[in-house]
């Protein structure tokens, strides 16, 4: 069973990855959304999101866009990067995503122009693949939902034949529609479906798996998934995924009857992400970043909501350092985790 970091905008680049690892990280970590568009017009900023540290072996690129031919060059340059697959976002329901003809609207245009996308796609793939050393052959998934709020099964199930049918050696499920958000569970019977309907091919489970409990209550609807994936949890708790794997492994995480615990400096940890983020983004990306990881990353303390307001709107980078310095002296029971 794999463990998988999920794509997540503003979030899903090097400096959160080196986090994930300092706690032993995971199986795959999904990029964040990839404009082909963008990419092909290179870009200033496109350097930043195309950098695969500190895994590249574990980096699957996700590829967003809305027009078949910008998808199909955009697919050469990524195949050419270190990593371990490509992936087409059909999942992504923003409404900037969707009316731009990206994300989730690849599942409701017309059946034969989404299929020229794909089948462009894996051609490219399939020929970077025939010259590739075995460490350089990319695998070719697609992350996607249900559909918009009138899908119905048949339709569903019709789309992911016609993926598996173009080549599509992975599908990432998160089993919820177009407009529901979190106002309705995760459906994972739904990826329960896929794998019994495609034996052949690898079936990644995602949505509201936050701890242990979620995990065995989703991996109970659809127990045939080789694959879990976390997005917003892991940005929350980024040692969530070493909690996880021993509950997968079977131990639960005891060690001679006790519940095995270990240490977590949340000082520190804040302190040096703001440092990485400083390392591998540019400055222009800064505020955005760091804004929406604390966003998360303060629901551990006690008194999150003065967290959050204290570092989101710090005017810059030196004046977050000195909140969150002010933070735990005012709160030094926070300072220290035993997870």
């Amino acid at each position: 069973m794999k463990l998988i970091s999920g794509p997540m905008a503003t979030i899903s680049h090097p400096a959160f990855r080196i986090l994930l690892e300092k706690f032993g990280g995971c199986d795959e970590y999904f990029t964040e959304m990839i404009n082909a568009g963008t990419l092909l017009t290179g870009g200033q900023f496109e350097k930043f999101y195309i950098n695969p540290a500190p895994v590249p072996q574990k980096i699957v690129w996700q590829l967003t866009g809305h027009d078949a031919e910008h998808m199909e060059k955009a697919a050469e340059i990524l195949c050419a990067l270190p990593g371990l697959g490509l992936d087409l976002n059909m999942g992504c329901s923003a409404p900037d995503i969707y009316r731009y003809g990206a994300g989730i609207a690849w599942m409701l245009k017309p059946a034969s122009e989404t299929e020229d996308m794909v089948r462009r796609v894996r051609r490219v793939v399939e020929e970077w693949n025939k010259t590739a050393s075995p460490d350089e052959k990319k695998r070719f998934s697609v992350k996607l939902r249900l559909g918009d709020d009138n899908f119905t099964d048949d339709g569903f199930l019709s789309f992911c034949d016609m993926l598996v049918s173009n080549g599509v050696e992975l599908l990432t499920l998160h089993p919820r529609t177009k407009k529901e958000k979190l106002t309705r569970s995760a459906r994972h019977f739904y990826c329960q479906k896929l794998c019994e309907r495609f034996p052949g091919i690898s079936v990644y489970l995602n949505g509201n798996v936050k701890d242990e409990p979620s995990l065995k209550n989703a991996l109970a609807s659809a127990p045939l998934v080789r694959g879990v994936m976390i997005s917003r949890a892991c940005v929350q708790k980024p040692w969530i995924f070493s909690e996880l794997r021993a509950a997968i492994d079977g131990d639960g995480g005891y060690i001679d009857g006790e519940k095995a615990k270990f240490t977590v400096n949340m000082k520190d940890l804040a302190l040096s992400y703001i440092a990485d983020v400083e390392r591998y983004q540019p400055p222009e990306f800064w505020k955005t970043r760091l804004q929406r990881f604390f966003t998360y990353f303060c629901e551990n303390f006690k008194f999150a909501h003065y967290a959050k307001t204290q570092f989101l709107n710090s005017k810059d980078n030196d004046e977050l350092r000195a909140r969150i310095e002010e933070f735990f002296e005012k709160c030094p029971e926070e300072a220290i985790k035993q997870i």
